[in-house]
């Protein structure tokens, strides 16, 4: 009689097989990892970065271990987040608009807003950047630009921190703002023309793809790391999901969106700060939030845990 097995003999990789489950061994504080060689960094590497709050704390460690993190508008406390006053970038459709006024000329159908009271000018697109007049502005932009572009075309390696799906939409030309904030939203300004919604997973792709394609026509040996933030929605606007479920459904559409980007191309590479916080530092019995008002973060020993695996991954002995 022919016997069947229902768990045929297959050969793993330690780091394919879960931590501790039948006799591979368990978590023990090194996240499992493949060997890939095909990114290299050294303390000289060029490394730019962009996205949600988690960009600003890979900035905050690159700097601080001495890396050679591209920073320009120093001068612009909206760069404190990024590697140029791009301020934090929640969605790929923020990050896309980045790119295409960069290297191109995007002009949305309403460029700026005045707040009814104060008179302060507002961007839409970069979160609650403002100015006393529309001169200020629009000179300020013009620099801004030019800054943008000198980040993304020396940079050796942009890393895209992913953090959220929910988007406000221009109806009228499908522009998307940053957030229903500052001056001109507190003080009545007309929000009728914009409308709240949850993006998909295609149109993600393709905001990325759009991302690569313009960065190798400016700049094309630049690598990209992409991750997703491990910082949760702090609230929803869906009215159909709690914010728990909605930031779930944010965090996975963004990493298939990430897995998919990845495979498509030799010089994008997925780093696993969202697996390494949700998931493997639970299993080792460690914390994961930070206490107090913003409890939706992940704490300063994530943070840590984080990059010093990515060090592990990609830094040269010589520099790690």
């Amino acid at each position: 009689m022919a016997r069947s097995d229902v768990h045929p003999i297959h050969r793993f990789a330690s780091w394919q097989v879960w931590p501790g489950s039948y006799d591979n061994p368990p978590a023990d504080g090194t996240y499992p990892r493949r060997v890939d060689d095909r990114l290299k960094i050294t303390r000289s590497t060029r490394i730019a970065s962009m996205g949600s709050c988690f960009a600003r704390e890979i900035k905050t460690v690159l700097e601080r271990e001495g890396y050679t993190y591209v920073r320009e508008e120093t001068h612009h406390p909206a760069s404190r987040h990024a590697s140029a006053a791009w301020e934090r970038l929640y969605n790929t459709f923020s990050m896309r608009q980045i790119f295409e006024y960069t290297f191109g000329d995007w002009q949305p159908g309403l460029r700026w807003w005045r707040a009814p009271e104060s008179g302060k000018i507002q961007d839409p697109y970069r979160r609650i950047i403002l100015y006393d007049d529309l001169d200020q502005a629009e000179a300020d932009f013009r620099r801004h630009r030019m800054h943008s572009r000198r980040a993304l075309e020396q940079a050796e390696v942009l890393i895209l921190t992913l953090g959220l799906t929910e988007i406000w939409e221009d109806a009228v030309d499908g522009s998307v703002i940053c957030l229903p904030s500052g001056p001109y939203v507190n003080e009545g300004g007309d929000m009728s023309r914009y409308r709240f919604r949850v993006s998909r997973y295609r149109e993600n792709l393709e905001n990325l793809e759009r991302i690569h394609q313009l960065m190798a026509g400016h700049n094309p040996h630049c690598r990209f790391v992409v991750t997703v933030s491990p910082v949760h929605l702090w609230a929803t606007f869906r009215t159909d999901a709690d914010v728990i479920s909605a930031s779930c459904n944010s965090k996975s559409t963004l990493r298939a969106v990430a897995d998919e980007f990845a495979a498509r191309h030799d010089n994008v590479h997925y780093f696993p700060a969202y697996e390494m916080a949700t998931i493997y530092r639970p299993m080792m019995g460690w914390s994961l939030f930070a206490e107090g008002r913003e409890n939706f973060h992940v704490n300063q020993e994530t943070v840590d845990f984080i990059m010093r695996h990515f060090f592990e991954f990609y830094a040269t002995s010589e520099s790690a």
